[in-house]
């Protein structure tokens, strides 16, 4: 059996193009962490259809139910006869090796993601992001996998105070979690070079959107709110931030997945910059609180001071454009927390 590789048949509806396996059939998607918050999206957007080419893929999500990890986010999805839920790790290599395969394309979400807990502990940052995803290449290579896409991070590239990054600029990360997905995306980057493994590299701004987690500031602040608690406040609150629905993200995800060339890095950003002043200035209205529900902390070690990424690469070569109006966003993003109780209390008791 040749290796399944990626090609363009006749899209379904709007003549989008989809994509086949070596066999013409629809693809077949290994999905790491799509239990989790961005993870989890693409699993439901991919398995509704709502996705450029990837009309009728199925999806193994292989997710290890870490605290972050909630297999409740796949519910909307949880009776297609496309999705697979395996729970297990992707440090275990035999069992990579039993799921790999059957897959067309590997989507890398799976990581350690929140700063201020590898500032209090980095371990498991090196071991799930740099030696996961080490194991998951080396699995990818030796199952010959037709595609790799690696999800990493804006903040691999460090603090920048003016302009925006491309993807060529050097990797300078400042926190323990950066370090980690710095270090994930050159293993990445070495496995196409070195083994010609079809690997490509995606770095997100901050997203937001339903089903995160809440230690992150826009779930930790509106799940505060409600309950008429204070919100803690970095430093001086100046630090900036693009802003990134996860509908957009997962849109620019599937777009490098289908059609983005091999070896290469784009970025995905949301185009609304607001300091973190700023961002809690909005979510304090749309919960109808004030600034006395602001509690101001010590900052953050290491807190960098400003992300902001080109997208130009991405919109010139693949289209890509963010749709999503961050007012609208954060308003729907918001309306769900507060509908959605019984998904979020169980988690702020693990934040």
């Amino acid at each position: 059996m040749p290796p399944p590789t990626l090609s363009r048949r006749s899209g379904i509806g709007g003549g989008e193009p989809s994509r086949t396996n070596w066999l013409g059939l629809p693809l077949r998607l290994l999905v790491t962490g799509g239990a989790g918050f961005i993870g989890s999206h693409f699993v439901r957007q991919t398995l509704n259809d709502a996705l450029p080419g990837l009309d009728g893929a199925s999806v193994v999500v292989l997710d290890a139910l870490t605290y972050a990890g909630d297999k409740r986010n796949l519910d909307p999805v949880a009776n297609s006869g496309r999705l697979e839920f395996v729970e297990g790790n992707i440090l275990d290599a035999a069992l990579l090796d039993d799921l790999l395969p059957n897959v067309d394309a590997v989507v890398h979400f799976a990581a350690e993601s929140h700063v201020d807990r590898s500032i209090e502990g980095s371990t498991e940052f090196v071991m799930t992001n740099v030696v996961g995803t080490q194991t998951l290449l080396d699995a990818a290579r030796r199952n010959n996998v037709g595609r790799f896409l690696h999800v990493s991070t804006d903040e691999v590239y460090g603090s920048i105070d003016e302009g925006s990054w491309p993807e060529t600029h050097p990797l300078l990360p400042n926190s323990p979690y950066a370090a980690s997905k710095a270090s994930s995306d050159l293993f990445a980057r070495a496995f196409f070079r070195t083994h010609n493994l079809d690997v490509v590299i995606t770095r997100c701004s901050n997203n937001y959107g339903p089903y995160q987690f809440p230690e992150k500031v826009i779930p930790l602040f509106v799940t505060n709110l409600i309950d008429g608690l204070t919100v803690p406040l970095y430093g001086d609150g100046l630090n900036i931030r693009d802003w990134l629905h996860v509908n957009d993200h997962c849109r620019g995800i599937a777009l490098v997945l289908t059609g983005g060339r091999p070896g290469e890095i784009y970025n995905i950003g949301g185009g609304t910059e607001l300091t973190n002043k700023e961002l809690t200035g909005k979510l304090l209205e749309a919960c109808g609180a004030d600034w006395d529900s602001v509690r101001p902390v010590e900052d953050r070690k290491g807190h960098d001071r400003r992300y902001s990424v080109s997208i130009d690469k991405i919109r010139e070569e693949l289209g890509y454009e963010p749709e999503m109006p961050f007012e609208v966003g954060l308003a729907d993003t918001v309306d769900w927390y507060k509908n959605n109780r019984a998904w979020w209390e169980p988690h702020k008791a693990k934040a």
